[in-house]
């Protein structure tokens, strides 16, 4: 079963999430089919915090792809954000 997760990287106190497509069985931050975006959660001033490609999502939730709960969490704020930004 494929599905989309976060996959830490950054340093000691520092974290830094890469959104990845990858089969469940595989270890957290082992190798991935597809990087879909990144987090920062401690993004500050004008850094970004999330980034999603929100098409390839898409796809893969088409092809069967199962988001995780956090992802699931980031990517319905990020599509509200989104709608906001469009919509003034």
């Amino acid at each position: 079963m494929v599905v989309i997760r976060l996959a830490r990287a950054g340093t000691n106190k520092r974290p830094f999430y890469h959104v990845v497509v990858t089969d469940k069985r595989r270890r957290r931050d082992s190798n991935s089919i597809e990087c879909v975006g990144y987090f920062n959660p401690i993004a500050k001033g004008q850094d970004i915090r999330l980034h999603l490609d929100v098409n390839k999502i898409n796809y893969w939730k088409s092809v069967g792809a199962q988001l995780s709960d956090r992802v699931t969490q980031l990517f319905s704020s990020y599509s509200k954000g989104a709608a906001e930004a469009v919509n003034g």
